[in-house]
This record gives C-alpha cells, sequence and structure tokens, in this order.
C-alpha cells in the first residue's frame, strides 16, 4: 500500500491510523454514506484574574442595552452599577466590543474620572485604535491633543503609529502626513529616536494600501527639504514593494539605478523583493539573474528567495529546475519551510503527477514537517480534476481520523465531487456542517447544490438555497433560473413559482433572463435542431454557388442565419 504520510512523526498523531495517498476499497461500502466531522473546541476562554468577572459582565449587559445610549445616560448607569474599573477590565472591554467605539469612548472617559483609577499608555493607545478602525479621527485627536495639553502620560510613537496606518487605509494620505509631521515636532517623539521609524511606517503604510505615489513624492519631499539626509536601504525596500505591486516596473529599475549610484548597498530583503516581484509577474528568468547575482556578492539568500523561484518554476512546469533548486535549498542550515513543499505539492498536483508530489510529502516528514490541510486540498482538488469520487472521499474520511480540520476550501471541493456523483444526502450534511463551522459555498458550489436539488425534485429545499445565494449577493445563472422554474411548475407550486420570478426581477445583472414562456427542453432542442438545419442550408448554397450576384438572388430570410 502507498502510504501518504505515518501519523507516528508527530506526537498529537499518536495512534492515528495511516492516510494512504491512493486509498484502498473500502470494504464496508455503506460507510461512503457517512462524513466523519470533528467539532471545534468551544471551551470557555478563562477570565482575566486581574478584575472581576462580575464588572465585566456587567459592563457587557450595559453597553448592549440600547437604553444606555453613550453619553451621560450610560455614564450614569455605570455609576449607578458600583463597578471599579481597572486597565485589565478595560481592555478586556475593548477586545470584546471594539465595533462599538461611540460606547467604549463613554465607558474610557467615564472610568478616568472615577478616584483612584491609573490609566496607562496601553489603555489610551486601545482607545485611540479603536476609535481610528471606525474612522472617528475627530475623537481620536480630540483624546491625542487634551491629554497632551494637560500632561498626562498618554501618546508615544505608537499611538501615531496606529493614527498613521489607518489614515492610510482610509485612502486619507494628507492626514497622515500631518500627523507625522505633528508627532516629530513633539519633545516626546524627538527624545526617543522615533521619528525615522514613523516616517518609514509612513511609506510603509502607504505602499500597501496603494498609495505608493504619494509615498515616492514625501520621500523626495524629505530629501529636498534635507539634503543631508541619506536613506537607508530599508526605506529603499519599501519603495521598491511598494511599486513592484503596483506593477510600475519602470519606476523599480529606476530606483535601482538609483541606489547603484548612490552606492546604497543591497540586502537580502532588497533582493528577495525583487525575486518575489518578478516571480509573481512570471518573469522567472529575470528572478533567476538575481539570484545568481546575489550570490556572487555573497549574500546567502533565504527562505522567501528559494520559496518564490522553486514555486515560479512549478507553475511554469519546470520540475526539474525547481527540484535543482531544491537540493540547494536543502544544503542550507534552515532548510525548507512548510511553503516550499506546499508549492511542489500543489504543482505537482495541477500537473496530475501525483507520484512526484507523494515523493515531496515523504521528504518533508522526512525531515520533521507535518502535512498541513491546504496540502491535502491539493490531492482532493486532484482527485475532482479526474472526477474521481470513491478516492477523494476516502481520502476525505481518513483526514478527518487523523485529526485535521477541513477548511472552506475543503468544502468547497467537497460539494463539487458530492454534487457531480449526485450524492445530494452527503452534500446536505457538508452543506450543515459549513454552517455549523461559519462556512458559505462559494457561486459554483451554491449553483451545483441547487441544481442537483432540482434534480432529484426536492424543489422546496432548492428554493431555500437560491434565496440564500441571492442574500449573499451571488447572482444566479439563468440556467438556475431556467431549472428552478421548470422544476417548480412540474410540481403545480404556482405561488412559489411566481415568488421566484418576482425575486428574480429585482435580482441585479442576471445573465440571459430567460422568457417565462419557455421552459421545457423540448423546444430548447428544437430551436437547435432549426438552428442546425439552417445551418446545413446555408452550406450547400455556398458550394453550389459560384456567383455572389446569385448568392444574392437566392438568399431566403429562412436560410438567413438569425
Amino acid at each position: 500500500m502507498n502510504t501518504l504520510f505515518s501519523l507516528r512523526t508527530r506526537s498529537t498523531f499518536v495512534s492515528k491510523p495511516f492516510l494512504p495517498l491512493q486509498p484502498t476499497k473500502n470494504p464496508n461500502p455503506k460507510t461512503t454514506n457517512r462524513l466523519i466531522s470533528i467539532q471545534p473546541n468551544l471551551e470557555p476562554s478563562n477570565p482575566n484574574p486581574n478584575h472581576n468577572p462580575t464588572d465585566y459582565t456587567t459592563i457587557s449587559a450595559l453597553l448592549s442595552n440600547p437604553t444606555f445610549p453613550p453619553g451621560p445616560p450610560l455614564e450614569t448607569a455605570l455609576d449607578r452599577a458600583g463597578i471599579e474599573p481597572g486597565p485589565s477590565l478595560l481592555q478586556r472591554v475593548f477586545d470584546d466590543f471594539g465595533s462599538s467605539p461611540k460606547q467604549l469612548l463613554s465607558l474610557f472617559i467615564w472610568a478616568e474620572m472615577q478616584p483612584g483609577y491609573l490609566s496607562t499608555v496601553g489603555i489610551f493607545n486601545a482607545m485611540i485604535k479603536v476609535l481610528a478602525r471606525a474612522r472617528e479621527f475627530e475623537a481620536a485627536w480630540c483624546l491625542v491633543l487634551g491629554r497632551i495639553k494637560r500632561g498626562l502620560e498618554g501618546p508615544d510613537a505608537d499611538t501615531f503609529a496606529i493614527l498613521i496606518r489607518r489614515f492610510a487605509r482610509a485612502g486619507m494620505p494628507s492626514p497622515a502626513i500631518r500627523t507625522l509631521e505633528f508627532a516629530c515636532s513633539l519633545d516626546l517623539i524627538q527624545c526617543s529616536n522615533s521619528e525615522l521609524n514613523l516616517f518609514e511606517i509612513l511609506l510603509d503604510s502607504f505602499c500597501k494600501e496603494g498609495l505608493v505615489l504619494e509615498a515616492s513624492k514625501y520621500f523626495n519631499t524629505k530629501r529636498a527639504t534635507d539634503p543631508s539626509w541619506v536613506p537607508s536601504i530599508h526605506v529603499y525596500n519599501i519603495l521598491l514593494t511598494g511599486w513592484f505591486r503596483a506593477r510600475q516596473f519602470e519606476r523599480v529599475e529606476c530606483l535601482w539605478d538609483e541606489m547603484k549610484s548612490k552606492n546604497v548597498k543591497p540586502s537580502v530583503v532588497t533582493y528577495g523583493t525583487f525575486i518575489e516581484g518578478y516571480c509573481r509577474q512570471c518573469r522567472v528568468e529575470v528572478a533567476i539573474e538575481f539570484f545568481w547575482e546575489m550570490n556572487r556578492y555573497g549574500i546567502e539568500p533565504n527562505a522567501i528567495v528559494y520559496n518564490s523561484i522553486i514555486d515560479a518554476l512549478g507553475e511554469a512546469g519546470r520540475f526539474k529546475e525547481a527540484l535543482a533548486m531544491m537540493e540547494r535549498f536543502l544544503v542550507l542550515e534552515s532548510g525548507p519551510t512548510i511553503s516550499t513543499y506546499n508549492s511542489l505539492v500543489k504543482c505537482f498536483c495541477r500537473a496530475g503527477d501525483i507520484e512526484a508530489a507523494n515523493k515531496i510529502l515523504k521528504m518533508m516528514i522526512n525531515r520533521g514537517f507535518m502535512p498541513t490541510i491546504t496540502m491535502y486540498n491539493y490531492f482532493l482538488r486532484h482527485y475532482l480534476n479526474l472526477e474521481k469520487f470513491e478516492e477523494g472521499m476516502n481520502l476525505y474520511t481518513k483526514m478527518m481520523e487523523s485529526g485535521y480540520i477541513p477548511d472552506q476550501f475543503t468544502y468547497h471541493i467537497l460539494m463539487i465531487l458530492l454534487c457531480k456523483q449526485e450524492r445530494l444526502d452527503l452534500a446536505m450534511q457538508v452543506r450543515k456542517e459549513m454552517k455549523d463551522r461559519g462556512y458559505d459555498l462559494d457561486p459554483v458550489g451554491c449553483t451545483m447544490l441547487v441544481h442537483l436539488l432540482c434534480t432529484m425534485h426536492r424543489v422546496e429545499e432548492a428554493f431555500l438555497e437560491l434565496e440564500d445565494m441571492i442574500r449573499r449577493g451571488i447572482v444566479p445563472h439563468s440556467i438556475t433560473y431556467q431549472r428552478m422554474t421548470y422544476e417548480l411548475k412540474e410540481q403545480g407550486k404556482i405561488e412559489m413559482t411566481r415568488k421566484l420570478c418576482d425575486m428574480m426581477a429585482t435580482t441585479p445583472h442576471l445573465i440571459k433572463l430567460p422568457s417565462a414562456n419557455v421552459r421545457d427542453e423540448d423546444a430548447s432542442r428544437a430551436r437547435r435542431t432549426s438552428i442546425i438545419q439552417k445551418a446545413k442550408a446555408l452550406s450547400n448554397t455556398l458550394k453550389t454557388c459560384r456567383d455572389p450576384r446569385e448568392l444574392v438572388k437566392r438568399r431566403k430570410p429562412s436560410v438567413v442565419a438569425q
């Protein structure tokens, strides 16, 4: 028997069975109608010992009660509750009620007015983070300026870093720049030498949010206003990453030339940025040139460099070169990571070479790595592409027996497998399990399940699934609408048919909404036959008629393609 891995290599899975790559035939065929479910661990979290759990329960009830709106009503209720606020209590409340910024602001202000309460910078920054996440920037700035005016301990470099990142995420570069410049004017930032760190945070936030042009402009402005300033290699790495993400390769090359002209020595991060960027653009030859260049300069490639090249070579089907690069990686002390093995398994499975994927898996296990659920998804996808239902189901069952918890992609693959094989009972079991774990079906899985339910004449369940699709913003295809309407009419469900028509009429961007009068397959088949006959007639006319003028005379409306 070919085995995928031995579960004895990790103590967590001691005494678990082997998980075969080529699953053996199930000696008990009835087990294929059963899915093994591993329920998630739902143990309650232990309360924080640094505060009274009763106080947390009381605050939670007040914040959840709509009769106590933010402001004086909530503060009065907190006074009557006799709560003793503390940093640990407030931190737990912030963690659980982060989506209620106004209520938390009232709680924060109330707590600071209580005698004996000692505020901390951590709690202050937690409040700023909640407000900035909700884009309540005005309220956040009021807290910052008020604290500075009163000379209280509060804003530090982390405070302004939070604001800068959130302004960038909101697409507001100008306020982010003003925040940086204000922070740099404060003695507390100048004394802590945090100015450069905040500048790099600004550039990094801009580049991550697609504001790389604004980042580049501010970089040039700073360099123009302070000619003595020498940008660090970290600053250049941030800008290079930003231009790569924006696919502005001319800007990348200009920045690279500038680094060379200013004798800025590239680091392993610099080369990793180039190699990863070109690999993502399927320009693996350019990436390999940078790989050899960094070797010539004595810079040892890291895992990011090797993983990017190995993945790009595998995606290009150049497996011999990918394995050769893997051999070089194995020599290093760090060696391949789980991402390296994942990339190779993924590419071999896509190429249909399951034996080679199995060898990579065994190599990984011998080096002390355990396969992830992502890796097994690649094997399941392979079975799906080959429509090997039994093998895929057997592998899934053994995964569950071995303690693996499926992710959303696992369920999507499984649902498609089951729908293709018309295993409706198992498909509905998977659907229920997905809901229990908080997962939703993707558009393909939803459509296939609706069609299968229609095929099995369980039209009411299909109608509910279709309603759920529309509720989640998935636009049904006209074929789905057609099959549903036909099945509803066949079962005489007139009211449900009318409701479906009304529902689909209000659905935006429905593709080619079919006529309500043409639904049955016989009419569709007759139309196809008519089109073929007309095409044959037109073909025969073209073969026998050489004179274009005569062709015009012979043309008839019934022959012309409609």
